[in-house]
């Protein structure tokens, strides 16, 4: 066995068009697995990535805010002929404003993307894990937040916060079910969704001071720990929430 061969694998990443997911796509790729990609918009780069790598590609497209898309992702997955093993929950969003402000279609559109889709497309790739009697991997995209309150971000962190939790719950029901739930905490990273801070000069001043590496993440910096997660290496990792955050949360 080798500890961090995919070969033969399918996982399925949503997300996977832009920024950590996508990055996390191809780095599986990479290993020896083939993808299959959930996302709102096009996907052309990630499956051009994945196809040089020499792994097969199948784009869906999904809102996973949008009631039942979660649920019915896994079940196109099998109807198009992939038998997923892997499960990478990356696809979110964040809302910013001051909680004495924060709006009700704020919170909502949140924790029903970030959380609620999260959960019920587990529920469903591990009802169809089981029904095949094969062993699988759920990685959860975490977050700093996951640990800590922020600021301005109330619903991404209640989100946050509960994906830790539900990663930890999913993780004490289906391990011995052959199914591994852990999940990785990204730190500050280059994404669409960190742009608004990256702009502010003095709250960029203020993230780099506090990171021990001096520098904010890059998304492919997030898909060694990915590639751990859904290997044969973590087959006795269950239930951790794994920070990758250039020494953040050791500060």
């Amino acid at each position: 066995m080798t500890l961090f061969d995919l070969s033969g694998r399918t996982a399925i990443v949503t997300g996977a068009n832009t920024g950590i997911g996508r990055a996390i796509a191809v780095g599986l790729a990479q290993a020896g697995a083939d993808i299959v990609a959930v996302g709102r918009s096009a996907m052309t780069e990630t499956e051009a990535e994945v196809r040089a790598a020499g792994r097969g590609f199948l784009a869906l497209a999904a809102d996973l805010s949008e009631a039942g898309a979660a649920g019915d992702v896994v079940a196109r997955a099998l109807a198009a002929g992939a038998r997923p093993d892997i499960l990478v929950n990356n696809a979110g969003i964040i809302r910013r404003a001051d909680t004495l402000d924060f709006t009700e279609d704020d919170w909502d559109a949140v924790l029903d993307t970030d959380l609620k889709s999260v959960f019920f497309l587990c529920q469903a790739f591990a009802r169809a894990a089981i029904a095949a009697e094969r062993r699988a991997k759920i990685v959860n995209i975490a977050s700093l937040l996951s640990f800590q309150g922020g600021i301005r971000v109330p619903s991404y962190t209640a989100a946050k916060s509960g994906l830790a939790g539900l990663t930890k719950l999913m993780a004490n029901e289906w391990a011995a079910r052959g199914i591994n739930v852990n999940a990785i905490a990204p730190g500050y990273v280059e994404t669409n969704n960190t742009v608004a801070l990256r702009a502010d000069p003095e709250r960029n001043a203020d993230i780099l001071k506090r990171i021990p590496a001096g520098r904010w993440a890059r998304p492919d910096d997030m898909v060694g720990a990915a590639i751990f997660l859904a290997a044969p290496a973590s087959d006795y990792v269950h239930g951790t929430i794994l920070p990758v955050d250039g020494g953040w949360l050791a500060r």
